[in-house]
């Protein structure tokens, strides 16, 4: 990645969000946790086992990020954004590590979404933000996996889209840090087929209780 650090806002303290800001912690940027509840549990031992993370509540963590990541449960997507506030995302790279993800059981196997092949969660927050950039990334590998994964047959790949190629440059710079192949599908609407693959990914795990494969994608 390019040495130029980086204040980084994560949206979500959940599991998600709590390893990627661990992980942009180890690659030497500065990272704001935001999070409904600063004083919850999980942050303050997120905090204790990260001396320089700090955590603020998402309009704080939003204003504070340079880059911006989104990592909430996608039902909840849209209103941490009003709560963060439409302001503090202009003009930021935003990655997007949403999944349109219904509250159901999956069915064998199988998670259910809220959205259709015609329209992705990306797209919506997209044009919820016309004046952020938004990349889809870290969506289609579970959390224990996003930071350095370890494959004998070296970097697997991360599947990304988004309407600006700066962006999403930066995100290929940060996958390539993270231990990632980046695999740069196209614009936005490219998240319609993006989206489905933590379908897919989750489908060994709940069947099986196999959670640490990743995907790869094979080229001449």
């Amino acid at each position: 990645m390019s040495t130029h650090k980086k204040k980084i806002g994560v949206l979500g303290s959940g599991i998600v969000g709590r390893v990627l800001g661990a992980a942009f912690l180890k690659e030497g940027h500065e990272v704001m946790l935001g999070t409904r509840n600063p004083l919850k549990s999980e942050v303050v031992k997120w905090k204790d086992e990260n001396a320089d993370g700090q955590a603020g509540s998402y309009a704080k963590a939003a204003f504070f990020g340079e880059l911006l990541v989104l990592a909430v449960e996608g039902d909840v997507a849209k209103e941490v954004i009003q709560q963060a506030g439409y302001d503090n995302f202009t003009g930021k790279t935003v990655i997007d590590a949403t999944n349109p993800i219904t509250r159901e059981a999956p069915h064998n196997g199988v998670l259910k979404y809220f959205t259709n092949l015609n329209e992705s969660l990306m797209e919506q927050i997209q044009h919820l933000l016309p004046q952020a950039h938004i990349v889809k990334a870290f969506n289609s590998v579970g959390n224990a996996l996003m930071y350095k994964p370890s494959y004998k047959d070296g970097k697997p790949s991360m599947f990304i889209c988004g309407n600006d190629d700066e962006a999403k440059k930066t995100v290929t710079e940060i996958l390539d840090a993270f231990g990632w192949e980046a695999e740069d599908m196209g614009k936005a609407e490219s998240a319609r087929a993006i989206e489905p693959l933590a379908i897919l990914w989750c489908i060994p795990g709940f069947l099986k209780n196999e959670w640490g494969h990743a995907f790869k994608l094979l080229k001449n």
